[in-house]
Parts: C-alpha cells; sequence; structure tokens
C-alpha cells in the first residue's frame, strides 16, 4: 500500500495527539516521548508528529497554506463536522463555499499549533 506521509512539528504532543485523534477517528499507532504516527487507512496516510517546543505560536510556517481531506460525499463532511465538535474541537462549517475554483462542502477545524485543516467535498467547477 502506497501512502502519503506528513511530517509536522508541534509544541504540544499530548494537544497535538488528543487533535488528531478526533480529526482521524483513530488513536496512534506509535506513541514516544515527543513523538507519535498515525498510520490512517481512511483517507490514507501516514501521519508524523515531533514535539518542538519552538513550534507554538509559528502556525503555518514557510509554503504550507493549509491541510486537507478530500471526501467524496456531503454526508461525510457532515460527519467529519459531528466528530470534530464532538471531540470538543470548534470548526468552521461551510456549505456551497467558492473556493479553489470549485464549488465545496466543508468543516475546518484548527490543530493546537494553528494548522488549518479541512475536509471538504467537491460539488462542481468554477470560473
Amino acid at each position: 500500500m502506497s501512502r502519503v506521509q506528513l511530517a509536522l512539528n508541534v509544541s504540544d504532543i499530548d494537544a497535538a495527539v488528543d487533535f488528531y485523534t478526533t480529526m482521524f477517528g483513530t488513536e496512534p499507532a506509535k506513541r514516544r516521548p515527543g513523538y507519535a504516527n498515525f498510520a490512517i487507512a481512511d483517507p490514507p496516510l501516514k501521519l508524523v508528529l515531533v514535539e518542538v517546543a519552538e513550534a507554538r505560536g509559528t502556525g503555518v510556517a514557510g509554503a504550507l497554506n493549509h491541510l486537507g481531506v478530500e471526501v467524496e460525499t456531503r454526508e461525510e463532511v457532515l460527519a467529519a463536522s459531528r466528530r470534530l465538535a464532538g471531540g470538543g474541537l470548534d470548526v468552521l462549517d461551510q456549505t456551497a463555499t467558492d473556493c479553489c475554483y470549485a464549488v465545496q462542502d466543508k468543516v475546518w477545524s484548527h490543530d493546537p499549533d494553528g494548522a488549518p485543516w479541512e475536509t471538504y467535498v467537491v460539488l462542481a467547477d468554477s470560473p
């Protein structure tokens, strides 16, 4: 199986593990002091978290704009919104929003270091 790996610097490993456990609905596959990784089946992703104290307050650095999970249906977006809100996270739901040259339904949340995550479905192309 092939999958993308995403390695993130986080300022608080415990807060980050809590966030990503809720975000993806799965526990870490490996947990060590200052380190965790998730082997996520859906979407296929290897997520690696490395605790770096200087990460606090830096938000999304460099060329990274935001992170996202594309799903196939509106129902999956709604389910993600319920899971995130049910886990105590702040969410922003958007329906039929025009973004990235597409009409999308999406839900946004932020990890403990401010990195924005969207779960979205593309409904139609947009000029």
